[in-house]
């Protein structure tokens, strides 16, 4: 831990380094968190977020650099081109670790660049260099040039040079994935950032303490059945359970299940592809795996991307999907928007509303599609704008499956009621990973599934501890095995647990035990973090980006599902569940602290130390 981060601005091509205070460092931790107060200390609400006044910051942990657990976190915020508002996205690739080791805790990028520029960082200065030929360039021919000689780099494909909407950015084989950080970089003419190895260390304040919360951790991981999922079957482990509660979004949720499912299982695919280990470094979990595929080695496509390029799209052979996988990586397309994105085009094609040759099922179309979208060719660049706009402009908003822009990601919420509520409330969009109930709901079963009842109080307790993972730069896969293994959770009953989180499940939530998340903390920077000021600093981080939120628009109204997903069953669901969204969203604007319009009240910005800060110009 440094406190120290280096604004660059493109335009002028000069850098200065800023120093991070004590204060900002107890009170937003690192990571997500700081990036969210550093992009609100100088971003002017209404920008254009392809303009030269966005702003992007990426930011690492307390844990980034350490040889803790599944330490390879860094995260980027900025404004979203997709949706208007704060985007952020988290990375488990090399370039987090690789700006410590140049004493750097992060980075912010102002301006744009008057041609397309390399910015390359060391421990010592920052060069500017011209893009020259590798502006036009794939992500993996740009890579082969850039990350050699202790070098790693952050790049964008022709996607992002092209200002689609939902592209992304790469590390290693490792995405910045959503809300198209890829379309800012390409905006501001940033090619590339690359960083050369320095000779900085992270040393814990705690050395030993820190090699004893080590020991524990791994040995929490070593025996979590969850985390040994994801290390047998990747996140592709997922498919299963979420198949057997009819929730996979197939033919744009249109249906929860189908024949050919099981083809894109995790288990289904170890054996067929012959998976083997591809992680983030350093991992103790190890969900990313390789295989064969199409008679060449590649990555496995992890759960969302067989989801949404995939179910969602009406195709199951994973040959298939990992060719369009590849292409989306190539080109730096997230495969949760391009999927989304897809699958709304063929239904509005079916219904007549836009004219395509795109149909479910058809796999050379779709490649054909997002060759147009990354190429902005033809109708691709109407779809590089993504759902939310083609269905303002075509129709179709009812099965346009997104929130306030950001194309939702592969778990069906008519199966996970908390999951929907989820979904609406976000602070970027349909993302699931913000408080991601469905794992209490479905995977783990310590909830009714289909119940309104403490929905909202889950979701806020699992956002602001989210957030507080997120800022520590440790994967927040780690959640199961850190909250699950401790003594009280391990050893007392399942059906006592259930009893007492449905239930009782304000008595149950204060019991979660996620002290070896501030041990660490503390361990790393000295800085003495109780559990509860921890998930405060949380409830400060996920409140804060709430708030520039609304600065930038956004009211009750945008807190909402797809029509679909509120007012319509799947076609093959016996049960015909929708989600009743209202009836929990108001329950949870109280807990949270907003008025019934979804604004933080005064009090709560106080209570939390938040000022009102930049006003729009």
């Amino acid at each position: 831990m440094f406190n120290k981060v280096i604004e660059i601005d493109l335009n002028a091509q000069t850098y200065e380094l800023t120093q991070i205070s004590d204060q900002e460092r107890e009170l937003y931790l690192g990571g997500k968190g700081l990036g969210i107060k550093l992009l609100y200390d100088r971003l002017t609400p209404g920008v254009d977020p392809l303009g030269d006044e966005n702003i992007i910051v990426i930011t690492t942990g307390v844990m980034s650099g350490t040889s803790g657990p599944c330490s390879s976190r860094f995260h980027a915020v900025f404004k979203s081109p997709l949706t208007g508002i704060i985007g952020s996205a988290s990375c488990g690739g090399p370039l987090g670790r690789q700006l410590k080791t140049c004493g750097l805790d992060g980075l912010i990028i102002l301006g744009r660049a008057k041609v397309p520029q390399i910015v390359t960082i060391s421990q010592e200065h920052v060069d500017f260099h011209p893009a020259g030929a590798l502006w036009g360039q794939d992500i993996d021919q740009a890579q082969q040039l850039l990350d050699i000689k202790a070098c790693q780099s952050l790049v964008i494909g022709s996607a992002g040079e092209n200002r689609v909407l939902f592209a992304n950015a790469a590390s290693g084989h490792r995405y910045l994935g959503r809300g198209g950080i890829g379309a800012v970089m390409g905006a501001k003419h940033l090619k590339a950032l690359v960083v050369k190895k320095g000779t900085a260390k992270v040393k814990p304040f705690d050395d030993e303490g820190f090699k004893r919360l080590k020991i524990r951790a791994n040995a929490y991981i070593n025996r979590n059945p969850i985390s040994l999922l994801n290390r047998n079957f990747g996140t592709a482990s997922n498919t299963g359970p979420v198949s057997r509660q009819r929730m996979l979004p197939v033919k744009n949720f249109q249906y929860g299940r189908h024949e050919k499912d099981h083809q894109i299982t995790g288990e289904y695919i170890a054996q067929k592809h012959k998976t083997r280990f591809s992680t983030c470094r350093p991992c103790s979990i190890m969900c990313g795996h390789k295989g064969r595929f199409n008679d060449r080695d590649t990555q496995v496509p992890e759960y969302e991307t067989l989801a949404l390029l995939g179910a969602s799209i009406g195709i199951f052979e994973p040959d298939h999907i990992s060719l369009l996988n590849d292409f989306c990586n190539q080109k730096g397309l997230d495969t949760i928007s391009a999927g989304g994105t897809l699958a709304w085009v063929m239904e509005a094609g079916q219904r007549g509303l836009v004219n395509t040759d795109l149909s479910f099922g058809d796999l050379e179309k779709a490649v054909s599609a997002l060759e147009e979208i990354a190429g902005l060719k033809g109708f691709g660049k109407e779809m590089a704008k993504g759902t939310r706009w083609l269905s303002q402009k075509y129709g179709g908003q009812s099965f346009a499956i997104q929130c306030k822009g950001l194309e939702m990601a592969g778990y069906d919420p008519r199966g996970a009621w908390g999951q929907g509520l989820g979904y609406a409330v976000a602070n970027r969009g349909a993302c699931h990973l913000s408080s991601f109930p469905v794992a209490f709901e479905n995977f783990l079963g310590f909830l009714n599934p289909t119940t309104v009842k403490s929905k909202h109080l889950f979701v806020k307790f699992f956002e602001d501890l989210y957030c507080a993972i997120n800022s520590l730069g440790i994967c927040q896969f780690t959640g199961y095995a850190f909250t699950l293994e401790p003594v009280l959770s391990r050893y007392t009953p399942r059906i006592v647990l259930r009893f007492l989180m449905q239930h009782m499940s304000l008595i149950a939530l204060n019991l979660v035990d996620f002290s070896l998340f501030p041990a660490f903390f503390k361990a790393i920077s000295g800085i003495d973090i109780s559990s509860r000021e921890f998930r405060a600093a949380g409830e400060r981080i996920h409140v804060l980006e709430r708030w520039m939120n609304c600065r930038e628009g956004i009211t009750r109204q945008d807190d909402t599902l797809p029509q679909r997903l509120m007012d319509e069953s799947q076609k093959d669901d016996p049960d015909r569940r929708r989600v009743p969204l209202d009836q929990m969203l108001a329950r949870y604007y109280r807990v949270r602290g907003y008025d019934m319009d979804g604004v933080p009240t005064p009090k709560l910005m106080s209570t939390l130390g938040i000022t009102h800060g930049r006003e729009p110009d």
